[in-house]
């Protein structure tokens, strides 16, 4: 067929077209006068109605707060997701190198496997949002007018420098979990023995000592950059108390942590302890080591210590230094750390609830033995201290399901939601004090959104 007649057939299929639109139009005219007006109105109304039922479906959605809805609305307004914060670090050739050896690994049943499952799937129970909180606070409080233009990514309503901080948090987080990802091979009543038989082990734990070491190393590169003697020693503190977290109370053979037997005389209920009474000196001057003086043993304060120095000094510190970089003023600063401390120990409160969710625990099942719940019911019953004491040698060794029962008889659970509520509360003060904005907003939806973590 030639071009040609394509071309006028294609023109007689227009006015063909054209004709039938313009005779079903006159015939509904001719014939239903008061069509034309009726379907107008139909479309108009049909078009209130599904705005109305839009409006309808969407407002559950808001009421629930889920998780995931309120992270990803939050990710919007500090302009992409924060989870992959540094893309310079994670694409790098030595993390792919990295990323190369630990495919070796699986099979190993090496602990640095589960750690990398979790950053990689980014779960929920996990802290990688933490850069998404800094950015949020450095957005909702503002900076200083003295800060110069070229300092201000206008299209995030943050700093350069602010954002660098948030890159900066996570790095260090992620080396802190990834460290912990040691395994002890031997006790050191065996030290010096044939280890051959643990190669993969071994293999296991030089990729985990060296790819902490990485990013803890580039945090500080970054840290240093900022060129703020302030701020670098203000995270610098926090790098501090991440160590020591790891050499609070008593611990089995591979450095997890066990609970403290209670003190008789010395516990207090979780519910009249003021935010004074947890301050452990870090309100006065929260560069310093924290005060663990009579902390141990008692309930509320050792769990509080315990999270302070693995997550809430981290969080609450990088907050604060968001402010530094503002040129904010030094009371609005400490404003900014407790509501990161108090926001880590919430979040802590949640996830420790989790594990206490089912009646029954799964057939090898763990939790946290230093678990809110579990300090609380050891106040209420310490006879249950003797089961713990048998995971002095190894944590293995202790009946867990016999622990899950005995802590859903007591009041654990109930004193940790009102622990968890405790934090809520302080982190949402912090935030009634500033000024209306998306930033706010999102932060206290996020707030709001861990009661369902």
């Amino acid at each position: 067929m030639s071009l040609s007649r394509i071309s006028n057939l294609q023109a007689h299929l227009r006015i063909v077209q054209k004709t039938s639109s313009t005779a079903l139009g006159s015939v509904i005219t001719r014939h239903h006068p008061k069509s034309v007006s009726s379907l107008r109105t139909i479309s108009s109304s049909s078009l209130v109605r599904d705005k109305q039922a839009t409006a309808a479906t969407v407002k559950p959605v808001q009421k629930q707060h889920d998780w995931n809805r309120a992270v990803s609305e939050a990710e919007k307004i500090v302009g992409y997701p924060t989870s992959f914060l540094s893309l310079r670090w994670l694409l790098s050739d030595e993390i792919a190198n990295v990323a190369l050896h630990l495919r070796k690994l699986v099979g190993s049943n090496h602990p640095l496997l589960k750690t990398a499952k979790i950053l990689i799937y980014n779960g929920k129970n996990n802290m990688q949002a933490w850069g998404l909180i800094v950015l949020l606070i450095s957005k909702a409080v503002g900076h200083a007018p003295s800060v110069p233009d070229l300092e201000q990514d206008k299209s995030a309503g943050v700093l350069h420098s602010q954002r660098a901080l948030a890159e900066i948090t996570e790095m260090i987080r992620t080396s802190s979990l990834v460290h912990q990802g040691l395994v002890n091979l031997q006790p050191l009543a065996n030290a010096g023995n044939d280890l051959s038989g643990d190669s993969e082990m071994i293999f296991g734990n030089k990729i985990a000592l060296l790819s902490g070491d990485y990013l803890l190393g580039n945090a500080c590169l970054q840290l240093a950059g900022l060129k703020n003697q302030e701020l670098i020693e203000l995270i610098s503190s926090s790098v501090r108390d991440l160590a020591e977290s790891n050499f609070v109370g008593d611990r089995d053979i591979q450095n997890n942590p066990l609970p403290t037997k209670p003190e008789p005389g010395t516990t207090r209920s979780s519910d009249t302890l003021s935010d004074e009474d947890l301050g452990l000196g870090d309100l006065e001057d929260n560069t310093k080591p924290l005060n663990i003086k009579d902390v141990l043993g008692n309930p509320e304060k050792e769990w509080s210590l315990r999270h302070i120095l693995s997550a809430g000094s981290l969080l609450g510190k990088s907050c604060q230094g968001a402010l530094i970089l503002a040129g904010q003023p030094e009371k609005l600063q400490k404003q900014a750390y407790l509501f990161g401390k108090h926001l880590s120990l919430a979040w802590q409160a949640c996830i420790d609830l989790e594990s206490f969710s089912s009646p029954n625990l799964t057939p090898g099942g763990r939790f946290s033995l230093v678990s809110a719940p579990v300090l609380f019911q050891l106040e209420y019953d310490p006879t249950l201290y003797d089961e713990i004491k048998k995971g002095r040698d190894c944590i293995d060794n202790i009946d867990y399901a016999k622990v899950h029962s005995e802590v859903l008889k007591g009041p654990g659970v109930e004193k940790t939601r009102n622990l968890q509520k405790k934090h809520s509360l302080a982190a949402m003060a912090v935030l009634n004090e500033l000024p209306p904005s998306d930033a706010r907003t999102a932060l206290q939806n996020i707030i709001i959104a861990m009661q369902d973590l």
